[in-house]
């Protein structure tokens, strides 16, 4: 039986956030495991939400795009819900599940009532990002584990993974040529 559509919540309600903008807040307290909401929006492609967004300032991180797969995007900004408002956080007491492409937002942890619910958005780099991108998504979720982006991973990790894959594309060049002896 398929899982019926969570448009609203009895869990949460949306207020202003200290962390950024609007937020999402524990109407009660929420036992460990529940699955609070569903993150909802027009599906479209990739493609589609480029050239929606095009003319997006390339300095404001603010977005309600949520990646399920290599082909969908749902774009909350269009027929979405509250669950567009949780913020980002790197210590987050949610986290986004993706389930028959459809995502859903699981508490990971008890929250209490009063509570800010985040979770980590791990927001992909890209050759194309700005210099300045670790500015755009800095975060401001103030938590003990903070690492200071919205992105994942962080720049020095995404460097020495770019580095690595350099390494291994030179020694299947190498290796190719030995062959080709």
């Amino acid at each position: 039986m398929p899982i019926p559509v969570m448009r609203t919540s009895p869990w949460i309600r949306v207020r202003n956030s200290k962390i950024h903008g609007k937020g999402v807040f524990a109407a009660k307290r929420i036992p460990k495991g529940t699955r609070v909401i569903e993150y909802l929006g027009e599906r479209i492609t990739h493609s589609e939400a480029d050239s929606r967004y095009a003319d997006h300032d390339p300095n404001d991180n603010h977005t309600f795009l949520f990646v399920v797969n290599r082909r969908t995007v749902i774009d909350a900004n269009q027929k979405g819900n509250d669950a567009r408002f949780i913020n980002h956080s790197c210590d987050g007491n949610c986290e986004s599940a993706i389930e028959d492409n459809r995502v859903f937002i699981d508490a990971v942890r008890t929250i209490e009532a009063g509570e800010e619910l985040g979770y980590d958005y791990e927001i992909g780099r890209d050759k194309s990002d700005p210099e300045n991108v670790d500015e755009i998504y800095a975060c401001r979720c103030g938590t003990r584990k903070c690492r200071g982006s919205m992105l994942w991973p962080t720049r020095a990790e995404w460097e020495r993974e770019q580095r690595a894959k350099a390494r291994a594309k030179a020694r299947a060049r190498v290796g190719q040529k030995k062959r080709a002896r």
